[in-house]
C-alpha cells in the first residue's frame, strides 16, 4: 500500500483508485495499476508515473469490453498467456503523440548543414533512422525535407529511411500513408500539393502520401529495451520524445545502443525535453537537441 510520510494512505492516490467517486464499470485495485506498471517497465523500459492511475483504466477498459471479461485481474491473466493479446494491451499504453514537421528546427538542420556536410564529403549515400516513428509523420517530413533540398538530385543519391516504433497499429497506418485533413492543417499548401493525394468519394476528406515519398521509407516493429536487430551505421537517427519515458538506467542503454550504430560522424536528434549529456560521453551536444558521436 502506498503510504504518506506519516504512515497514512496517500489520499489522493487513494482517490485516484477509487475513481474519486465515480463508480467505475470494473473492479480496478492497487495491484492492478502495479501489474500494468510493471509488465510496461519489463517489457518495453516505460516509466509509468503514479498519477497515471486514471489513464491506465481509461486506455485498457475497451479491451475488457471487448474480450468480454469481468476484471482487471482477468484482463492481466489473459495477457500473460495471449501473445496476441499482449500486443493489444502494448499499443493501447503506447503514447503516440505526433505531428507533421514537428519541432521545425531539426529539419532546418537536415536541409542545410547536414545535407551540407554530405556534399562536403562527397557523400551520396544517406541512412537515416525514425525510432519512435508513432503513426509516420516524422519519417515522411524527414523524407520530404530531403526531396525538397535534394530536388533533381535525388535521384543521384541512396537514400533509405528506417521508421520503426514498438505499436503495431500505428505502424500500419504510418505504413498505409493516409490521414485526415485535420492531421495535415498546419503543412504548407505548396507543401501538399508536391507530397501528397487528395482523396475522393468514399476517401474525401483524406489525403495520402504520395509514392516517391513513400519508396524512401520502411517500417518496421522494434522495441528500443530490446537488442536492436539493426547493423547500421546510420547517419542521422532521430529518436524524439521517447525516452522522457524511460528511467536514467534505460536511457543510457538506449544512447549506447545508438552511438554504437551511428556512423563515425553520425548525428543523434532528441526532444527538447531530453537531455543526453547527462547520460553519455559518446556524444556531444552539437545545437539544439542535436548530439553528434563523439570520435
Amino acid at each position: 500500500m502506498h503510504t504518506a510520510p506519516d504512515g497514512t494512505q496517500s489520499a489522493s492516490l487513494a482517490a485516484a483508485i477509487a475513481g474519486q467517486g465515480r463508480t467505475r464499470e470494473f473492479p480496478y485495485t492497487r495491484r492492478d495499476f502495479d501489474w500494468v506498471r510493471r509488465v510496461l517497465h519489463d517489457h518495453a523500459g516505460i516509466e509509468l508515473a503514479e498519477h497515471k492511475i486514471d489513464m491506465v483504466y481509461n486506455r485498457l477498459v475497451g479491451r475488457l469490453r471487448a474480450l468480454s471479461l469481468s476484471s482487471f485481474s482477468d484482463y492481466a491473466k489473459r495477457v500473460e498467456s495471449d501473445p496476441h493479446e499482449f500486443g493489444e494491451f502494448i499499443n493501447a499504453m503506447t503514447t503516440n503523440l505526433t505531428a507533421f514537421f514537428r519541432e521545425q528546427h531539426h529539419f532546418d538542420f537536415l536541409a542545410g548543414p547536414f545535407l551540407e556536410q554530405c556534399r562536403s564529403r562527397g557523400k551520396r549515400q544517406l541512412r537515416i533512422w525514425s525510432a519512435g516513428c508513432s503513426m509516420g509523420e516524422e519519417p515522411y517530413s524527414i523524407a520530404m525535407t530531403l526531396a525538397e533540398a535534394l530536388g533533381n538530385e535525388l535521384a543521384e543519391w541512396d537514400v533509405r529511411i528506417l521508421a520503426s516504433d514498438i505499436d503495431s497499429r500505428v505502424l500500419q497506418t504510418a505504413a498505409d500513408g493516409i490521414y485526415s485533413l485535420e492531421r495535415i492543417s498546419k503543412v504548407d499548401p505548396k507543401r501538399l500539393a508536391r507530397h501528397f493525394l487528395r482523396g475522393t468519394g468514399s476517401n474525401a476528406g483524406r489525403v495520402r502520401i504520395k509514392s516517391h515519398i513513400q519508396q524512401l521509407i520502411s517500417f518496421r516493429q522494434i522495441n528500443l529495451m530490446r537488442p536492436l536487430p539493426l547493423k547500421g551505421p546510420f547517419d542521422l537517427i532521430f529518436c524524439r520524445n521517447v525516452m522522457i519515458y524511460f528511467n536514467n538506467e534505460s536511457q543510457a542503454q538506449l544512447l549506447d545502443r545508438f552511438a554504437d550504430l551511428l556512423d563515425a560522424d553520425g548525428v543523434l536528434v532528441v526532444g527538447h525535453s531530453e537531455s543526453p549529456y547527462r547520460l553519455t560521453q559518446r556524444l556531444r551536444l552539437s545545437g539544439s537537441t542535436i548530439y553528434r558521436k563523439v570520435h
